[in-house]
């Protein structure tokens, strides 16, 4: 018989499940084009021969399976950061992990012509490992502060904002409308080729992360009890980080700088399960996924015949809940 947090938590994986299953057959059937919901099953099932087939099939499924990737893979970056730096305001954004990610792509995008996008999430995790290596870097003082890392983190994010801009400008003119709306995040367009890029990171990296949960739960003891109980911080905090960048970098090159999931994910996470890393991580990953599905299907929907990226509903959500996160902080 299952002890009472066991059956919780399996309880909640399956309602979580449930949710993502259910918006994405939703999403499957809205559109510009209604698509029947039995017309679906039908697709799925490979029994569909009708010209909805190629709307479920080859638009609309592949951009769903990559918004439940990209949300996953940024919500437990989130997580992974917020448990290295024990602040729950920490996220790939304000760490300048995805500004490091969207500088190197664009500059790829602007001056490399003629490449392949199995390329991009190579590129992007590059350009968020140099951005993050420089971070932990300046922030290093007999060990690795924290808090450094998030003041630094502010300053590179602010500098990588500031050489995309200039990148912008000084780039083809007839690339800049495709580097803006990949910038703003938008999984529009997106194919089973960008699918098969990034599941594998996706697949490897968040079981990685929990395989070193425990040393987040130890580390969020602080320091010296960390270091107590046997926890090697400095290595742990390093292979985290680079688990942390490996997730956000190969989502940003896939779908752009989709903003605030990593923030918002993790923390409702930790409302409702608790603060053991082991749950938070997956918990983190499924409320990301559907986090971007919905924003997704707003963009979709909302504003029809246009297509507006996900990335503008993400930052309209996750703007004000950040603000909301700030004032609670310091009122406590």
């Amino acid at each position: 018989m299952l002890n009472p947090h066991t059956a919780k938590y399996t309880f909640m994986f399956i309602a979580l499940s449930f949710i993502v299953v259910a918006l994405s057959l939703v999403s499957l059937s809205l559109g510009g084009v209604g698509v029947p919901l039995e017309e679906v099953f039908a697709s799925l099932a490979g029994r569909n021969m009708e010209a909805s087939n190629l709307i479920i099939m080859q638009f609309r499924l592949p951009r769903i399976v990559a918004a439940i990737l990209i949300g996953a893979a940024l919500a437990a970056a989130g997580a992974l950061l917020q448990g290295v730096i024990r602040n729950p305001l920490a996220s790939p954004d304000l760490l300048g992990i995805t500004g490091g990610a969207s500088v190197a792509v664009v500059a790829f995008m602007t001056f490399v012509t003629g490449y392949s996008i199995h390329w991009v999430p190579f590129i992007a995790i590059g350009g968020a490992l140099v951005t993050a290596t420089i971070n932990y870097v300046l922030a290093w003082k007999k060990g690795v502060s924290p808090f450094r890392l998030v003041l630094i983190g502010i300053g590179i994010s602010t500098a990588m904002g500031a050489l995309t801009t200039f990148l912008l400008i000084s780039g083809p003119a007839y690339l800049a409308a495709q580097v803006l709306n990949w910038m703003t995040g938008s999984i529009y367009g997106t194919n089973w080729s960008y699918v098969e890029m990034l599941w594998p990171w996706v697949a490897v990296f968040i079981p990685l992360s929990l395989l070193l949960a425990k040393e987040l739960n130890v580390q969020s003891l602080g320091e010296d009890v960390a270091r107590g109980l046997g926890s090697r911080i400095q290595l742990s905090r390093m292979i985290l980080l680079f688990y942390s960048v490996a997730l956000a970098g190969a989502a940003v090159g896939v779908a752009g700088t989709i903003s605030f999931i990593g923030l918002m994910a993790p923390h409702i996470a930790r409302r409702i399960v608790g603060n053991s890393y082991k749950i938070i991580i997956p918990v983190s990953a499924f409320i990301g996924a559907i986090i971007l599905l919905l924003a997704d299907l707003a963009g979709r929907m909302l504003f029809q015949p246009l297509d507006i990226p996900a990335g503008v509903f993400t930052a309209g959500i996750g703007a004000p809940f950040f603000m909301y996160l700030l004032f609670k902080r310091k009122k406590t």
